[in-house]
């Protein structure tokens, strides 16, 4: 495999591209693919996909009920992906982790489980105007069924999270906090240490949207002293169906299921239902098995890189490449400047042209960005703007890319004849 001839502290992208197929795959516009839309979904490298063909082609059974060798070999896989995610985010159990079909999904089983037991009339929940919309939505649907208030903590205008106004809103004592690590629209990095002390200094519990972390820089569930945190396997060069929730086991234990059926219960009766102990008490029906053991091989290839070196080379990438968009005619960048407090999330707004009309001339030249508001309206809304176009940068990107990325904006530029 092409990480073995890695450098230890800054990768090498073009090296790594070789491990994942999609970029043998011509492009239409007879340019190299440049894929700068990590932030949305990650293309898998074939230890992922042959691991998700081996599995079921060799080694699937349902998992967890059967009594011979095929099933018993399934639920060892099943398991032992359970225990990679528990080790790759710092858990204390993997018993503590649950495994959902996406970071949404997570966050929901929270807000319908925990939230409709411990959420009443009167209560006051907590999220920010930063957070993606599956971050916002369940708690707006949990306050409206419950009778609960929610608040949103402030932006910025450089796009931090604004900790007076957070300070100001746990002061009224409210129950729960959302928040997302890394804003998906702006790329700020929110100091979660920091947050959850003041949260939980106030009575509250910490939900975190870790989408955008998880897959980007260590995480340690335990070091961050949150409550929750939900993660999506196809973000981190995982599959898609397949996602996690960790939780506190205390907490886990004391929430009903989120949904009822097969493989979630201890004993069923005409008279009634008893359930599975944590976590498979939130696991109804068959899992995503092959998915889960291709989320195991995923962890295995962003270990073998390690965490700290992918931080270290999306930093590189990410100063590289503001530092030119930001001396680029016509350019306006959102978010943090700094380095260190934004992650390899670069939007922005090209003055004369719409972001839609950016991104589909990029592609032209082989360039996949994002362009909308990415499922952060209310990010938009704060920054008076319809949509941005955003470039995301991965394990896979090197300068050629960045460079691909500002030869693509000129192009733009000269085709709508502005700046």
């Amino acid at each position: 495999m092409a990480i073995e001839q890695l450098a230890t502290d800054i990768l090498d992208g073009a090296a790594l591209r070789a491990d994942f197929p999609v970029f043998d795959r011509a492009h239409r516009s007879g340019q190299p693919l440049t894929f700068l839309d990590s932030a949305a979904s990650a293309p898998k490298p074939r230890a992922v996909i042959e691991a998700v063909a081996d599995a079921y082609g060799h080694h699937y059974a349902n998992v967890h009920r059967g009594i011979y060798e095929l099933s018993e070999d399934a639920t060892a896989r099943f398991e032992a992906a359970r225990k990679a995610v528990a080790g790759f985010i710092g858990a204390p159990s993997d018993r503590e982790v649950v495994f959902v079909r996406n970071a949404t999904e997570g966050i929901n089983l929270v807000a319908y489980s925990w939230g409709r037991t411990n959420i009443g009339p009167g209560d006051l929940i907590l999220s920010t105007e930063m957070e993606h919309h599956a971050n916002l939505v369940p708690w707006q649907q949990l306050a409206a069924e419950s009778g609960a208030t929610i608040e949103y903590v402030g932006i910025t205008d450089d796009g931090h999270l604004d900790l007076d106004d957070l300070q100001l809103k746990l002061a009224r004592g409210p129950r729960l906090l959302a928040v997302g690590h890394v804003s998906n629209a702006l790329g700020t990095i929110n100091p979660i240490e920091e947050i959850s002390a003041m949260a939980h200094a106030a009575g509250a519990i910490v939900v975190l949207d870790a989408a955008q972390s998880v897959p980007h820089m260590p995480v340690d569930v335990v070091r961050l002293g949150i409550d929750f945190l939900a993660l999506s396997g196809h973000k981190m060069l995982g599959p898609s169906g397949i996602g996690a929730l960790w939780g506190r086991r205390e907490l886990l234990e004391a929430m009903p299921p989120f949904m009822t059926g097969g493989s979630m219960i201890s004993k069923v009766t005409l008279a009634g239902t008893t359930w599975a102990e944590v976590p498979l008490k939130f696991e109804a029906g068959t899992p995503a098995i092959a998915e889960a053991i291709g989320l195991h091989a995923a962890i295995d290839y962003l270990d073998a890189i390690g965490m700290e070196n992918v931080r270290a080379h999306e930093r590189f990438l990410f100063q590289h490449a503001w530092d030119a968009l930001s001396a680029a005619p016509g350019v306006r960048l959102l978010g943090p400047a700094s380095p260190d407090e934004h992650a390899a999330v670069i939007s922005f707004v090209l003055d004369g042209v719409h972001p839609h009309d950016v991104a589909t001339v990029f592609d032209g030249h082989g360039v996949a960005v994002r362009a909308g508001h990415h499922c952060a309206q209310p990010v938009m809304a704060r920054y008076d703007l319809p949509a941005t176009t955003r470039a995301s940068f991965y394990v896979y990107n090197g300068l050629e890319d960045v460079e691909r990325l500002l030869a693509a904006i000129r192009a733009t530029r000269t085709l709508f004849g502005v700046g």
